[in-house]
C-alpha cells in the first residue's frame, strides 16, 4: 500500500517556492507533520511564503535537484515526494533551452532514483506540452502525441517533460515504484508572474498600468485556464486515492477561451482604458516559433477516479490575479 498524506507524514515538495508549489505547500500545511520545500529560487520567491500559514512549518532549502547527494538526504527523509521543479513558461523555455533541457531532465533523474531507492511515493508534474502540436479537440491521456522538430526551442521543453514521464512509469513498471503522473493545463491564479510569458498576470500588469494588451497574433489561438486552487485540490485528490498509482491524469479546465477574449476579460474587470495590441510571432519570439490552435483537456479520467471537477472559472482567477497585483503582488492567499 503506497504512503498516504497525515498528520505525521513528511512531505518534499520541489519547486515548491514557485506559483504551484506554494500552493500546494500551503494546502499541505496543516495536513502534515513537516513539509520540506527544495528550490533554487531560479523562478520561485520567498516571498511566496510571506503570511501567517507558513511560519515554522515550512523549510526552505535553497538548492538544485540538480544535486543529487542533497535529493538523495532529502527523498530519505520523507514520506512523500511532489516533484514541481521545472523551467516554466514559453518565453523562458524559447530563451534558454539548453538550460530547460538540462536541468528537467537531470532533476528528473536524480529525484525518480532517489524515490525508487528509498522506496517512496511520487507525483511528477508534467505538462500538456507532452501532447507537441497535435491540437485536435479534447486531449485525454492516450491521445497522439505530434512531435514538432527537436531544433526548435519548444519541442525540446516538451522531450525534457516526456523524459520525465517515461522515467516515471518505468520506475512504476519495473521497480514497483509508487508513482503518479499528471499533465497541468495553463494554471492560473494569485502568485503567477508574467516574468516568462505567462499571459493571465502579464494582461492584468498592463492592464493595471494602463499600457496596451500585447495579443500575440490575432488572438484566436483558444486555451482553457484552470484556478490554481482547483489544480491544487485535483493533485492532492489523486495522492489521496491509491489507485492513482502509474497512471496519468490531466488536470485543466475544459472551458475554451481565445486569447483575445482573455485580454477583454482582463480589461473589464480592471476597468481599465487599455487597448489590445496584435503582436506578430515572429516579434515576439526567435524566428521559427510554432503556436498552437487550441488546447483542451479531457479529464475524464480524473473526475472517474476521484470525483473531481473545476469549481472555480477564469473570471475568479483573473479576480484573484488582480487583487493580488493590487496588493502589491505579495501575501497569503489562502485556497478555497
Amino acid at each position: 500500500m503506497p504512503a498516504s498524506l497525515g498528520t505525521d507524514s513528511t512531505v518534499l515538495v520541489t519547486g515548491g517556492a514557485g506559483f504551484i508549489g506554494s500552493h500546494l505547500v500551503e494546502a499541505l500545511v496543516g495536513r502534515v507533520a513537516r513539509v520540506v520545500v527544495l528550490d533554487d529560487l531560479s523562478t520561485g520567491d520567498r516571498g511566496n511564503f510571506d503570511g501567517d500559514w507558513a511560519g515554522d512549518r515550512v523549510e526552505l532549502i535553497v538548492g538544485s535537484t540538480i544535486d543529487a547527494e542533497l535529493v538523495e538526504g532529502l527523498v530519505a527523509d520523507a514520506d512523500i515526494v511532489f516533484h514541481l521543479a521545472s523551467a516554466v513558461g514559453v518565453q523562458l523555455v524559447v530563451s534558454n533551452p539548453l538550460d530547460s533541457l538540462l536541468k528537467n531532465t537531470r532533476g528528473a533523474d536524480n529525484v525518480m532514483g532517489a524515490v525508487a531507492r528509498h522506496d517512496k511515493r511520487l507525483l511528477f508534474t508534467s505538462t500538456s506540452e507532452v501532447y507537441g502540436k497535435n491540437s485536435s479537440g479534447a486531449l485525454n491521456e492516450d491521445s497522439d502525441r505530434v512531435l514538432g522538430s527537436p531544433f526548435k526551442a519548444r519541442w525540446c521543453y516538451e522531450t525534457s517533460k516526456a523524459f520525465g514521464e517515461c522515467l516515471a512509469h518505468s520506475y512504476n513498471r519495473e521497480k514497483g515504484t509508487a508513482n503518479t503522473v499528471v499533465r497541468l493545463f495553463n494554471t492560473v491564479g494569485p502568485r503567477q508572474t508574467g516574468r516568462y510569458g505567462m499571459v493571465v498576470p502579464t494582461f492584468v500588469r498592463q492592464a493595471l498600468a494602463g499600457e496596451p494588451l500585447t495579443v500575440y497574433g490575432d488572438g484566436s489561438q483558444t486555451r482553457c485556464f484552470a484556478h490554481v486552487y482547483d489544480t491544487v485540490r485535483g493533485i492532492l485528490a489523486l495522492m489521496d486515492t491509491p489507485g492513482s498509482v502509474g497512471g496519468v491524469f490531466n488536470i485543466g479546465s475544459g472551458s475554451e477561451m481565445p486569447i483575445v477574449e482573455l485580454a477583454r476579460r482582463v480589461i473589464d474587470h480592471t476597468e481599465s482604458d487599455s487597448e489590445i495590441s496584435f503582436v506578430p510571432y515572429d516579434e515576439a519570439y526567435d524566428q521559427g516559433f510554432e503556436e498552437l490552435g487550441r488546447r483542451k483537456p479531457d479529464t475524464a479520467a480524473l473526475r472517474e477516479l476521484t470525483g473531481w471537477t473545476p469549481e472555480l472559472t477564469v473570471d475568479d482567477a483573473i479576480r484573484d490575479v488582480v487583487a493580488f497585483e493590487r496588493a502589491g503582488g505579495g501575501g497569503s492567499a489562502v485556497a478555497a
